[in-house]
């Protein structure tokens, strides 16, 4: 029977969906559409540059594995991407690159993209205002250079830098970044702001508050000023609205909002917006505003692991130009798990004690600090701390709990670590596998039916459990 591109493609998405996490195939994969198969070349249909260049600095090997594998080593693939504007029924522009050895990366591919250029010639000359100097409002401490990356901001960070780079000019247009409070979206939304007037300093950038969009319109329509009001907005290049679900239930703010939106969009200006939740959960905002917000990107703040958390106070710590012990920053790191503001609160919480009372800052400070500082809340037990104890109690690199290794004393003690994880936090199965070395969720119901079974028949590894049990919870 003669392969379909279609069989193809589908073979190659089971095989790839075996090797990397659900969060990874459904950013990355899912979008893809298989268009043709000639011969043994697939071509694939991508829905932009960045994206294109994404797979191949990240994926290229596991993708020629699975080509070879379905159409044999003489296997090829070609992208083809596609860039079109919502706004005119002009035909997609389309370019085909083909693959190349997974030694030998793909050239960057230039890429025209025909925007509506209909320039104002003194965009800043309002109807019966003054030229105006329009100050961007960004925020100058919140940089790339002062954001660190890690898994919980990697998606978002990366679009953020290719948004900067060439606003208006990419597929994420808008670029919603959404997440809980104090992951960053404000910093991450400065930092595209203030890259993009590095690069492009004749670009008009601006940032406002969602709540400070909603009071201008109040204000212009109590000063019959409304159509002063969309003209300015329309002028700008690149606009940043913050905290987006403050327009829920305000209908004639979104109406407003809606023209200007459309009116930047369609010339390619670029917009950039920040939301506590993703597009589909928020209430409140009109339906034709929430499916434009899906035209380009959402992507997602998450809560920083431990790795992450670490190297943002040492990053703040270096900055600052503390001295502190790394076992404190680690302590730090291990019992603040919330988010990054409060992280931050806590370290500025360590330093003002050791500074007002001329005390050195050691384990001691810091647990004494934590106590007041999270006495009102119940303290979240995290994963990241279960595997810190469960390491140190087997004295084991935690490196190597995380990792895939099938040693026998790692698997133990990644199991138990599974165990206590399942009955201490919340996390899911599958959150709590990928955390402990990439696992599913079906290994993480097997490793707990485990340490239940040797519970109740080797009292040796009962006594592990209820010691690794109160080192937990004496913490």
């Amino acid at each position: 029977m003669e392969k379909t591109f279609e069989k193809v493609w589908q073979n190659c998405l089971d095989v790839i969906k075996d090797n990397v996490n659900q969060q990874s195939f459904k950013t990355w994969f899912e979008p893809i559409k298989p268009v043709k198969l000639n011969g043994s070349i697939l071509t694939i249909q991508v829905p932009s540059q960045f994206f294109y260049e994404w797979l191949e600095e990240h994926y290229i090997d596991l993708i020629k594995k699975t080509i070879n594998k379905e159409l044999g080593p003489d296997g090829r693939l070609e992208y083809s991407i596609i860039m079109e504007n919502n706004y005119r029924n002009a035909n997609p522009y389309t370019i085909n690159i083909p693959a190349v050895n997974a030694r030998t990366k793909n050239p960057p591919v230039s890429m025209p993209i025909d925007l509506n250029n209909n320039s104002i010639k003194n965009p800043f000359i309002l109807p019966g205002l003054k030229k105006l100097n329009v100050e961007s409002q960004l925020n100058p401490n919140y940089s790339f250079d002062n954001l660190v990356e890690g898994d919980c901001n990697r998606l978002a960070r990366s679009a953020g830098f290719a948004v900067a780079n060439k606003p208006g000019g990419t597929a994420f247009n808008p670029l919603l970044i959404y997440g809980g409070v104090g992951l960053g979206k404000t910093h991450l939304a400065n930092a595209i702001g203030l890259e993009i007037k590095r690069n492009f300093p004749n670009k008009t950038v601006l940032y406002v508050q969602s709540e400070k969009f909603c009071h201008q319109f109040v204000d212009a329509v109590k000063n019959n000023s409304h159509n002063d009001f969309i003209h300015f907005y329309q002028m700008i290049d690149v606009l940043i609205i913050d905290d987006v679900q403050f327009f829920a239930g305000k209908e004639k703010t979104q109406d407003i909002f809606f023209q200007i939106f459309n009116h930047l969009h369609q010339t390619g200006k670029q917009l950039v917006l920040t939301s506590d939740k993703s597009p589909i959960e928020l209430i409140g905002l009109e339906q034709r505003l929430l499916s434009r917000f899906k035209w380009g990107l959402s992507a997602d703040m998450q809560v920083p692991n431990l790795e992450t958390r670490i190297a943002i106070l040492e990053k703040k710590i270096y900055a600052d130009g503390i001295d502190m012990p790394k076992e404190v920053i680690e302590y730090l790191a291990y019992n603040i798990t919330t988010n990054v503001r409060e992280l931050e609160g806590a370290l500025i919480s360590l330093v003002a004690q050791s500074t007002l009372n001329r005390k050195a800052i050691t384990l001691e400070l810091a647990r004494q600090m934590i106590d007041k500082f999270v006495k009102n809340t119940t303290r979240e037990i995290s994963i990241d701390f279960i595997q810190k104890i469960v390491s140190d109690y087997f004295n084991l690199p935690l490196e190597l709990l995380k990792s895939k290794t099938r040693k026998r004393e790692v698997v133990q003690a990644r199991q138990i670590a599974m165990f206590f994880a399942k009955s201490m936090t919340k996390s899911s199965l599958a959150s709590i596998g990928l955390q402990c070395g990439g696992k599913d969720h079906a290994t993480v119901l097997h490793a707990c039916r485990t340490v239940n079974n040797l519970i109740e028949t080797d009292k040796k590894f009962r006594v592990y459990i209820d010691e690794i049990e109160k080192k937990i919870g004496n913490q």
